[in-house]
């Protein structure tokens, strides 16, 4: 009995000690699967499945193949939503034909490397001596940043400079004076095709004042919010710019939600709906009603007709012009038009010294420019 007590108490041992070695051996691995850091000693390959978590879990950059065509791609999608959703695209444009696939560290830039350890993507910073880390923060930004250094505002690179076609809070589309780079979506080719879409949406600030854009082509205007009047956009006064280039939005609960470009040239809100597990679609954000259609001149009984491109005055595409010239000088009359969206400002005068509709006519009637044009002031009469 004493032996059979002395072979059971071993084996126990032996149990334990394996158990114990398997830990060891699985704890790593667990460890590994759920970081959201990559190192400059680690890489993601295709064949690992390895993927990176942002903290919460909220979102999961890694490999994807979104079609039967042998395209793979390095993306970043909603990992709590079961219907795939990529909110980020690194490699939309050049994509990996094979399943061999690496993202790595080197020279402490991001690259990913095809099957010939070719670069297809790089983050293209200066070489640096500084370790440097890469990781997938709460927010969904998959940022480079020097290993000891986490400060937001000094990130090597940042995937919320590079927007897809999704733009997730706390992201910021228009112009960047300190860089010189300009914040965009485009929309994908095809809902199973990332590579850039023939729509996109940008908040132009380079002529007049700022507004949102909706184009095709980078030439064709769709759709537009209405000019920055310095506390909404005319068009849409659910929109607020903070700072005068950006545009960003932040989120007051929980929910999954974004706005993207669609190749339907619509721009759309949408959330998550854990119950009935998919995607609701709101409203176009931004651009609704018929005004929005520059081919649409109104009905027969209407003072506008079609002009051609040469005819279209501060235009570089045909539109509707008046039937009737207005006359420089003498008097007319001024209306207050309130919900109305400004014409663009590319070719206005723009005078911040008018508070009132009483100036905004006296200026209008001293300037024969306006003849061609129907004299507007957005006034906006709340308290600054």
């Amino acid at each position: 009995m004493k032996g059979v007590q002395n072979i059971y108490n071993n084996a126990y041992s032996v149990s334990s000690l394996l158990v114990f070695f398997v830990l060891i051996l699985f704890r790593p691995a667990l460890s590994i699967n759920s970081t959201n850091k990559l190192s400059s000693s680690e890489s993601l390959t295709i064949s690992s499945n390895r993927t990176l978590v942002s903290p919460g879990g909220a979102f999961e950059l890694g490999f994807f193949k979104p079609s039967a065509l042998p395209r793979w791609y390095l993306g970043i999608r909603y990992k709590k939503v079961s219907e795939k959703t990529y909110a980020w695209v690194a490699n939309r444009d050049n994509p990996l034909s094979t399943s061999i696939g690496t993202l790595k560290i080197s020279g402490n830039n991001l690259h990913l490397l095809d099957q010939f350890n070719k670069t297809v993507w790089w983050t293209s910073l200066p070489s640096r001596d500084a370790p440097v880390t890469a990781e997938v923060l709460p927010n969904g930004n998959f940022v480079l940043r020097h290993s000891y250094n986490d400060d937001p505002s000094e990130f090597l690179w940042q995937s919320f400079d590079f927007p897809t076609d999704t733009l997730l809070p706390e992201m910021k589309l228009g112009y960047d004076l300190k860089t010189g780079r300009n914040r965009f979506l485009t929309s994908w080719r095809s809902s199973d095709d990332p590579a850039s879409g023939n729509f996109t949406f940008n908040l132009e600030t380079q002529w007049g004042l700022p507004e949102f854009i909706l184009r095709m082509n980078h030439g064709w205007v769709e759709a537009r919010s209405g000019p920055w009047n310095g506390i909404e956009f005319s068009g849409d006064a659910r929109i607020r710019l903070h700072g005068f280039q950006f545009y960003s939005f932040r989120m007051t609960n929980h929910s999954i939600y974004s706005i993207l470009t669609t190749r339907d040239w619509m721009l759309e809100r949408v959330t998550w709906t854990s119950t009935s597990s998919e995607w609701k679609r709101s409203e176009d954000y931004l651009f609704t009603g018929i005004c929005d259609a520059y081919t649409a001149c109104g009905g027969p009984n209407n003072n506008t007709e079609w002009a051609e491109r040469d005819e279209w005055v501060g235009r570089s595409i045909s539109g509707c012009v008046r039937r009737t010239q207005l006359s420089c000088g003498g008097d007319h009359d001024f209306f207050e038009l309130n919900n109305t969206k400004m014409p663009d400002t590319k070719t206005a005068t723009v005078d911040r010294g008018i508070i009132d509709g009483k100036k905004c006519k006296e200026r209008c009637l001293s300037d024969c420019i306006w003849k061609r044009w129907t004299g507007l002031c957005d006034l906006d009469r709340r308290p600054r």
